[in-house]
């Protein structure tokens, strides 16, 4: 009796293996299920074993919508689902059914393109490149300090593809440097140029004396201006207060100010921004001869101390927090602010990805950690300062650009004038850059509004 169960056990054995995701025992009863070649439009596929995946590879600009099967060889005796001669859109994976007999197993088909792009060009671990991906150009702005002989570019390009000169090679780019990509069929020459500034037209303003020792928050802005505002550099208040940087030809200058915790009132700004504090006076010259400001988050208190409201230093945001950056909170969904009744054409506004609600603008996306850092106008009787947005405006002499859900003023404009540079201040805590970690699945999607905003409020600034 023991002998029979034992058999029996055995037996259920054998079928259960059968029974997986590919009808496949270790016997191999009834033949092979293999798939020995297969050719997309005389392109030949790589078959691997291992995952059970065939890959084509194609020109870097190829059609895949409607390949043809060439060629496709199985195993003797061997059938499958897709034959020669058929069509397929290929612009996804197709499965493979091959069967033999009672056993079958499915294959993957996919098509991959030779991409050889760079992706990020970076000289020193700090300065990122602008790169024109129609025009294989790739320009980057670093100080005259440097000495561009004798530069480390760190590159990303893409997989599986070689690139000459190799990166992390130190290189002299005294004149344009050529950098070849390769992968396989696809190959492509990209001409780098450093410009070594003197006279910026942009500059993204900290406490830190290099954007190194920029917390991420603002390290993170000050990157993205790098790579995406012509001739734009980084200084120190420090820079600004011994004038060792040229302003004759700067613009506009933005100042992203994070503090854990959050900076709440004139006084508390006053204690923190010491280093801002000490090169007010020539940040007043600045604005006052024309010269634009991007503040956001709490360096929209700045305004109030260089006298763009007068001599009332006390217009400061009444209504302001945060949290610290490593206990970020879990967005659950976009974030959003309002645009202010009228506002939706202003230049701030342009080209962002739209929600539901179109007079809002959406900041984030699910998964995305963030310390809701903010600096806004508390507006209503049952507060001081402002009983109405009348009163706000005839104080600050500014106007309102978007309103939190309570009602609260969260980004505003000093309008330019004759003589003086415009101001454009974002307090939202919507408006964040840094997220030291992000959900499983996260996906960006609103977020890239914030860049699109910045972007928006320095061409409109630097006019």
């Amino acid at each position: 009796m023991k002998t029979i169960f034992k058999y029996i056990l055995c037996m259920a054995a054998i079928l259960l293996s059968a029974c997986s995701n590919d009808n496949v025992s270790d016997l191999q009863l009834s033949g092979d299920c293999m798939v020995e070649s297969i050719k997309l439009d005389d392109f030949e596929g790589t078959v691997n074993l291992t995952n059970r995946t065939i890959t084509v590879r194609l020109p870097e600009i190829y059609d895949a919508s409607a390949m043809k099967v060439t060629e496709l060889t199985l195993s003797d005796g061997a059938t499958c689902d897709i034959q020669a001669g058929q069509t397929l859109n290929m612009e996804a994976a197709k499965v493979l059914h091959v069967k033999n007999g009672d056993v079958y197993i499915d294959w993957t088909l996919q098509v991959v393109n030779d991409e050889a792009r760079i992706k990020q060009f970076v000289i020193n671990d700090i300065y990122t490149g602008i790169i024109d991906q129609d025009n294989r150009t790739i320009t980057l702005y670093v100080p005259n300090t440097l000495d561009i002989a004798n530069l480390v570019p760190t590159i990303t390009y893409s997989d599986g593809a070689t690139i000459t000169p190799a990166t992390g090679v130190a290189q002299d780019f005294t004149n344009p440097v050529t950098y070849e990509v390769v992968n396989n069929s696809a190959k492509s020459t990209y001409t780098v140029t450093v410009n070594a500034i003197d006279k910026p037209a942009a500059l993204f303003i900290g406490e830190a004396s290099n954007l190194n020792g920029l917390d991420p928050e603002a390290k993170e802005a000050c990157l993205w201006m790098l790579a995406n505002v012509p001739n734009s550099l980084y200084a120190s208040f420090a820079d600004i207060e011994n004038n060792t940087i040229d302003l004759s030809n700067c613009k506009v200058m933005w100042w992203h100010y994070h503090v854990d915790g959050g900076v709440d009132g004139h006084d508390v700004f006053a204690a923190r921004a010491t280093k801002a504090l000490a090169a007010k006076n020539q940040l007043r010259s600045f604005y006052e001869n024309g010269g634009s400001f991007l503040l956001t988050r709490y360096a929209t208190n700045l305004p109030s101390f260089i006298g763009v409201t007068g001599n009332d230093e006390w217009t400061t945001p009444n209504n302001c927090w945060g949290q610290d950056e490593s206990g970020a909170e879990l967005c659950g969904g976009p974030w959003t602010f309002r645009m202010y009744e009228g506002q939706d054409g202003h230049a701030l506004y342009q080209g962002l990805i739209k929600g539901d609600n179109t007079n809002e603008v959406y900041c984030t996306d699910a998964g995305y950690h963030i310390t809701n850092s903010t600096a806004q106008y508390h507006i209503g009787t049952d507060w001081g300062d402002y009983p109405d947005y009348n009163a706000w405006t005839s104080r600050t002499g500014a106007t309102i650009l978007g309103v939190g859900g309570d009602g609260a003023i969260v980004a505003w404009e000093y309008p330019r004038t004759a003589t003086k540079g415009g101001i454009i201040c974002i307090g939202s805590g919507c408006y964040d850059w840094y997220s030291y970690t992000y959900e499983a699945g996260y996906t960006e999607n609103y977020h890239k509004n914030i860049a699109t905003m910045t972007k928006n409020a320095i061409n409109y600034l630097m006019k």
